[in-house]
């Protein structure tokens, strides 16, 4: 069964666990050129703009399960959030296996890079989505 716009589900926010959750925050937002926003309880939320929040948690007693997040970028501004991976010394891969350094995918036409966060989550830009069946 197929959702229409009338009964889409959407995701609204999202917990991520962090060592440090200012940290983290601080520093998906400066790649991504968003905002941290004001603490919200235990979270502090990283809007991105669609309608979702990540919400920053932070969990410091014990380990972080790496999890992935892949955020679809205006092609526009991939270049320079590739520019401020590179600025802060954040290195980059083509491959979500971290194989291939300070390359770019060119996956459905577009271009893409993994990186990891502070916490070690396995972040990933795309200027285009995937190509389902």
């Amino acid at each position: 069964m197929t959702a229409g716009p009338e009964t889409a589900v959407h995701l609204n926010h999202t917990a991520v666990f962090a060592r440090d959750r200012r940290l983290s925050a601080e520093f998906i937002a400066t790649i991504l050129g968003l905002r941290v926003g004001d603490p919200f309880g235990p979270f502090l939320p990283v809007d991105l703009g669609n309608g979702v929040t990540l919400d920053y948690y932070e969990k410091s007693d014990e380990p972080i399960q790496s999890q992935h997040y892949a955020f679809l970028v205006p092609e526009a501004r991939f270049d320079s959030m590739i520019a401020r991976l590179e600025a802060v010394g954040v290195t980059y891969f083509a491959d979500p296996s971290h194989t291939e350094p300070g390359r770019i995918n060119r996956l459905f036409g577009g271009r893409g890079a993994y990186f990891a966060d502070p916490s070690g989550h396995n972040m990933e830009i795309m200027t285009r989505p995937y190509a389902r069946p």
